[in-house]
């Protein structure tokens, strides 16, 4: 065989192939690239979009917390304010209380001392005529000298 011969049949089927690929096969493949082209374009104009629907996502999110520690903290000091009003609610009503049970005590201290002071006297009165009775050994009418007796107990 002749290698010119061979060389020539080489190129003619080598332009058949390339003319046979570009007539009906390179269609299909630029069909399939540009298609596979278009189909990554969307893809990262997808992942694009949801990179920023994540980011406005994760602001937003960022604003509710931010909205919900405000929220908190707005509830703490108002739990934080009404407690300091229960408690001096509370000291107020309990100041008041021990003003008026001290008062009542005091009250209850003077009838007191006040009927201890007349038992006292009544006993010093009785004691007097007793130790008169004994000093003038004879019995002192208590009903003709009660004047007397009553400025003793005056004195005391």
């Amino acid at each position: 065989m002749n290698i010119n011969v061979t060389l020539l049949w080489q190129m003619v089927f080598f332009v058949i192939f390339v003319w046979f690929s570009k007539k009906f096969v390179w269609g299909f493949i630029i069909d399939a690239i540009n298609e596979r082209k278009t189909t990554i374009a969307d893809g990262l104009a997808a992942a694009e979009k949801g990179q920023r629907a994540e980011e406005e996502g994760l602001k937003t999110a960022e604003q509710h917390i931010a909205d919900a520690k405000s929220q908190a903290s707005e509830i703490i000091s108002k739990a934080e304010k009404h407690g300091t009003e229960l408690v001096e609610e509370s000291r107020t009503k309990a100041r008041t209380e021990g003003e008026r049970i001290v008062a009542a005590a005091q009250e209850e201290i003077q009838t007191e001392l006040n009927k201890a002071r007349e038992s006292l006297r009544a006993q010093v009165g009785e004691l007097a005529v007793d130790g008169a009775r004994q000093i003038l050994r004879r019995e002192v009418d208590a009903s003709a000298h009660a004047d007397l007796l009553n400025q003793l107990a005056a004195k005391l």
